[in-house]
């Protein structure tokens, strides 16, 4: 670059524009127009204009029309320089123009132009010329270099088309050279070395590392004109070879693609596609700090590993975009929650891992599984409908819990196996028992697959009455197991591992088969009063996608009745919970079935809910007994409701006289509990049904 010239060329304009001009002021006289003219003309050196938008020449001299091979003017003129002009070339003209437009520069460079094909090596020095309509045009004067060596000539053209950035740089740092590639990317051109760096760390004892081993290759992430960039540079020592002050030559290399692909497989090798948190690959070193950090601050950590209740339902149910939908949700929830020095991580499948440092701020270990069940106390709305997320927590607190991240891993595992064999949402810290406690589940587990074989289990029946006549108008089935070892097991003990095993549905079909061929055998009797007969359906069979099928075919295999078959469901399968549910209800009921709500006031139904589905009953949970001693304001309320929706009910949990004689005189009809009959076996309930039509009878 040399130095700055005046922008004396703003003389220079279109042809037509000069001929409005008869003489131009030049000091104190005037000089024609003509004569000035001549002298360019008589200039051993070309001289010309170039016009950047338009890729044409605007005026030249003769020396220039001699350079060009051009007969006159007007054909120079009429060349288009833009047909076959390389991008290169168009790009550092460009930044010419800029550079004329934000400051007073001049260049000094070599060229080589092809008038006509034949190459012509010319020193151009070139500056700005502002033209009449405002547009910044290149000013050139240049001379032929008939002296230059091929491999210079050729060097010139090689640095003016690379895509190497080559870049000179005073020791100071200043900006001597930078050819088109590095111009192109240089947000100024006057932008120090230093200055380019995004991290100036990145050019730490950078020029001492150079001076001592005149050499060196780096990565590292530079300011451009394209935003920031990641750039492979190599700076060697050398000098200036104008003023031979010493200096460096810069290479860089765009590498962002390349540098980008290496950091996507890094981060795809360490976190989890879907959710965007770490996966188990990446867990250990992270959690090994975790630990360290802890012990070097006097602090616990706690482990926790989370797992989502009924998932597969909700991916055999409503499909893997829903299951991803959920998963989503809940990291976005885990993320919301944790803190900066929280390690969250998808553990596999539907559970997720959270290692938090506490013990500080007043934060207990267990406040963020606490946290995040509160979180998700409320229904969630995935693909439309509203869902109750259930959720069970395991944790380990270091260091009581164990000093290592396997020993807490193992132990926050026990943990998550305690929470899911009990209710949902429920988050549960480590005890050394729950090591004997998943040893006995893991032993009941491969007992029950033996138990379905050896047909292990019974059904034991609660009689339902009538709160006037006491006579029994229905029978609840109810799953009992005979372990041949561990003798009569109840349904508590047993049915959440039998879910956990996938076995539930199996389980459920023998259950239905049997109640079915029970009301085809007390249809037989010929009682005075049809007897109706209920069985337990879960949420699990209702998504099994063979329950239905199973369900309408039942009658025909076994002779049953099902007008006279009630299928009691809870109240979270109308909440979302079952995708279809409406849908499979609406068809057991067209198959004759009865559907009844159990339990029905834990959960969140209302009016609004249950009038969108086909109930025929309502069982009151039997908590709600305890409101008749206070005035029974409560089972009124559910009693109207269930008038409003034209559907009986059945009071569970009666125990006294004073309870059943409240429910006939306010509307309910049928009540069941101690106070009439615990569960029996089969013979006893026929027995009970024998003496009642005896005596009816006589």
């Amino acid at each position: 670059m040399e130095g700055k010239l005046s922008n004396r060329a703003e003389l220079f304009v279109n042809e037509s524009e000069v001929e409005n001009t008869a003489t131009i002021d030049i000091a104190e006289g005037k000089v024609d127009q003509s004569i000035l003219l001549e002298l360019y003309d008589r200039l051993d050196a070309a001289v010309w204009i170039f016009d950047f938008d338009h890729k044409r020449y605007l005026w030249a001299n003769r020396k220039t029309l001699e350079i060009t091979d051009a007969v006159s003017l007007e054909e120079l003129q009429s060349r288009d320089l833009g047909a076959d002009m390389s991008p290169a070339v168009e790009q550092r003209l460009r930044q010419y123009q800029q550079d004329f437009c934000t400051s007073d520069v001049s260049f000094s460079e070599i060229w080589t132009l092809y008038p006509k094909g034949q190459p012509k090596v010319l020193q151009i020095a070139m500056s700005g010329i502002r033209l009449r309509d405002g547009r910044m045009a290149l000013l050139c004067e240049g001379r032929e270099h008939h002296k230059q060596q091929p491999e210079t000539l050729r060097s010139a053209e090689a640095l003016l088309h690379t895509s190497v950035m080559i870049s000179l740089f005073s020791k100071e740092g200043a900006s001597l050279y930078r050819n088109t590639a590095s111009r192109a990317a240089s947000v100024t051109l006057e932008t120090p070395f230093l200055d380019q760096f995004v991290h100036a760390e990145d050019a730490k004892d950078l020029f001492e590392i150079v001076e001592r081993e005149r050499t060196h290759k780096f990565v590292a992430r530079v300011k451009t004109r394209s935003g920031p960039r990641w750039h492979e540079l190599t700076v060697r020592a050398c000098h200036d070879a104008v003023t031979g002050q010493p200096a460096y030559l810069v290479s860089e290399t765009d590498v962002t693609e390349l540098h980008e692909t290496k950091e996507r497989a890094q981060y795809l090798a360490s976190h989890d596609t879907l959710t965007g948190l770490s996966n188990r690959t990446y867990l250990q070193e992270r959690l090994t700090l975790i630990l360290h950090a802890a012990k070097r601050k006097n602090q616990s950590a706690s482990f926790y590993l989370l797992d989502l209740d009924d998932f597969k339902l909700v991916n055999d149910s409503l499909g893997h975009a829903a299951g991803d939908t959920l998963l989503q949700m809940v990291a976005d929830e885990l993320k919301s929650l944790a803190g900066p020095e929280d390690v969250i991580a998808r553990h596999g499948g539907d559970e997720f891992l959270i290692c938090t440092l506490e013990g500080k701020k007043g934060k207990e270990p267990g406040s963020f599984g606490h946290a995040l069940l509160r979180s998700f106390a409320r229904p969630k709305v995935i693909e439309g409908k509203q869902r109750k997320v259930g959720l069970s927590i395991g944790y380990a607190c270091f260091p009581q819990d164990g000093d290592t991240v396997d020993e807490l891993m193992r132990h926050a595992d026990l943990a998550l196996y305690q929470a899911k064999s009990g209710a949902s949402n429920k988050c549960v810290q480590f005890d050394a028992h729950m090591r004997q406690l998943r040893d006995e589940h893991r032993a009941i587990r491969k007992d029950l697959e033996r138990a379905l074989k050896e047909d292990e289990f019974i059904l034991h029946y609660q009689p339902i009455a009538c709160t006037r006549s006491d006579r029994v108008v229905s029978g609840e089935a109810l799953l009992r197991w005979q372990h041949p070892e561990r003798g009569l097991i109840g349904p508590d003990d047993f049915v959440h591992i039998a879910e956990e095993a996938g076995l539930i549905s199996d389980i459920g079909a023998w259950v239905a088969r049997e109640v079915a061929k029970l009301q085809t055998h007390i249809d037989g009797l010929d009682y005075a009063v049809p007897l109706t007969l209920a069985l337990n359906v879960s949420p699990r069979q209702l998504s099994d996608t063979g329950f239905l099928g199973f369900m309408k075919s039942l009658p025909e295999q076994t002779g049953c009745a099902p007008d006279r078959i009630s299928l009691e469901i809870t109240e979270s399968v109308i909440l979302g919970d079952i995708p279809n549910a409406r849908e499979t209800l609406t068809t057991l009921k067209a198959c004759g079935y009865q559907v009844v709500i159990d339990d029905f006031g834990t959960g969140y139904s209302n009016l609004a809910y249950l009038h969108n589905y086909p109930i025929d009953g309502i069982k009151i949970d039997r908590v709600f007994m305890e409101d008749i001693n206070a005035g029974g304001e409560i089972v009124k309320l559910i009693l109207s409701l269930a008038t409003a929706l034209g559907a009986d009910v059945v009071a569970e949990g009666v125990e006294t006289i004073e309870q059943r004689s409240w429910l006939s005189r306010n509307g309910c009809n049928r009540y069941q509990g101690y106070l009439y009959s615990r569960p029996v076996p089969l013979d006893r309930f026929l027995s009970m049904l024998e003496t009642q039509h005896r005596l009816a009878a006589m």
